[in-house]
């Protein structure tokens, strides 16, 4: 997808529902994305920059320019309680975009938290804070304020595609994003997965094999796998 809309912010935007995203809230990245069909990651070089980083909400959307945080200030203004700010680049960029002022700023506009595919910096006052940040590189090289992007049109973020209100996820495993209109359906789904999973745990624990569980032995001695003593 290419970024077409450049110096527009869009101040009306249609948000997941709060019951589908509180929901949502319960369940790891893995588990969602799983969920969902496998789809949804972003890509896996966007990482927490403290380990107990967690997030979830409704995603504000940014597109910046490169080496530019201007945009950032612009979403302040758009961010309302429980969302996440997600900003894309119109091209590869680390600068540091976002520090422990602006997150100051977004904590106090109702910001769970950033997904950004660029650098941010002030890592120990982020974690200080508990302001979850994931983001493509750590990074003390400031950004200027010169160039328009725009706030709230759908953004391609490490190689995801995320409308203003989509529901974004973030754990120690990655970012994940849920379509709003499918919010409530995969919170059902990820609910099944997970009891599904607690059976599996219990005979895991029992001491079963996945060999049996799976029933894989048939289609690995079809393949021919042998066990020599």
């Amino acid at each position: 997808m290419e970024h077409t809309e450049i110096g527009v912010v869009h101040t009306s935007i249609t948000r997941a529902d709060p019951a589908a995203v509180e929901a949502l809230s319960a369940y790891g990245v893995a588990t969602v994305h799983e969920a969902m069909g496998r789809v949804g990651l972003m890509r896996p070089y966007l990482r927490p920059v403290y380990p107990t980083a967690r997030v979830c909400g409704t995603a504000v959307t940014v597109l910046l320019q490169p080496g530019d945080n201007w945009m950032l200030h612009v979403a302040a203004e758009q961010i309302q309680d429980g969302d996440v700010v997600v900003a894309a680049c119109t091209t590869e960029s680390e600068d540091g975009f976002f520090g422990e002022l602006l997150a100051t700023s977004f904590r106090a506009r109702g910001a769970r938290g950033l997904i950004i595919d660029g650098g941010v910096r002030d890592v120990a006052d982020l974690e200080r804070m508990d302001f979850p940040v994931f983001s493509r590189a750590v990074n003390a090289k400031g950004t200027v304020k010169a160039t328009l992007g725009s706030v709230n049109v759908p953004v391609v973020c490490a190689n995801a595609l995320v409308r203003p209100g989509d529901v974004v996820i973030g754990d120690i495993d990655g970012v994940v994003v849920v379509p709003r209109e499918r919010a409530a359906e995969v919170a059902e789904a990820s609910r099944a997965r997970e009891a599904n999973e607690e059976a599996k745990r219990a005979q895991f624990r029992a001491g079963e094999l996945g060999l049996d569980m799976y029933d894989m032995r048939g289609p690995l001695a079809e393949l021919g796998l042998r066990y020599v003593d």
